[in-house]
């Protein structure tokens, strides 16, 4: 306010002392009282016709961005979804390859296994026509040398443990023996052949194991 009355004062060449304390002064600073006053509230009206500009702007910035973050939520869901059904189906196609492998892992071995069951069907019609032992027992012998060749094919192996140490993990003792000629704990007679399929054992063979007696 000081500023203005000096300002006035410089354009104006007029006693204030003299209209400070006339009527005229005080209308004449009424004046400039009146006018700072409106344009004070005029800026002040600017003021907050800025601040209602920048909430809206600041309000559709949030709700671009809610878009976005929408979308790309509904995106993820997508694609989540169809990962989930693509691992589904890989689950149920695996299932169902062990379900095969379990019921036909066999069926080659089966395809070689009935042709030595044709075998001993024709063996029944060998002992009929031919009356005699050696036929027979060469028939047997050719059955039991194709199914051989059938076990080995598949990678089956019957274990030939006479002479050798006794295993656990492929022996088992059903008996002791004399050690006639025979080393003291080693296999000297088989009950019953035990197999192995790759270098398992599927079937234990029944053995007798070898002992010294008091008169050795």
């Amino acid at each position: 306010m000081a500023v203005r009355y000096l300002s006035v004062s410089r354009r104006y060449p007029i006693d204030f002392c003299r209209l400070t304390s006339s009527a005229s002064a005080r209308s004449f600073l009424g004046f400039f009282s009146t006018a700072a006053e409106q344009r004070s509230a005029g800026d002040d009206c600017h003021g907050d016709d800025g601040n209602q500009s920048h909430s809206v702007t600041h309000v559709r910035t949030l709700e671009t961005r809610a878009r976005k973050l929408e979308q790309q939520f509904d995106d993820l869901t997508e694609r989540y979804k169809r990962a989930l059904a693509d691992s589904n189906n890989v689950r149920k196609r695996t299932q169902k390859f062990v379900e095969d492998a379990k019921l036909f892992g066999i069926q080659s071995f089966c395809r070689d296994i009935v042709e030595v069951a044709d075998l001993l069907e024709k063996s029944s019609v060998v002992v009929e026509e031919r009356d005699g032992a050696q036929q027979l027992s060469q028939y047997l012998a050719h059955i039991q040398g194709r199914l051989q060749e059938v076990f080995t094919k598949h990678g089956l192996e019957k274990m030939s443990p006479i002479g050798g140490q006794y295993d656990p993990y492929q022996h088992e003792i059903v008996c002791h023996s004399p050690a006639e000629g025979a080393e003291p704990g080693t296999v000297a007679m088989v009950k019953q052949d035990g197999y192995m399929l790759h270098g398992r054992t599927i079937r234990h063979a029944l053995v007798g194991i070898a002992v010294k007696t008091q008169e050795q």
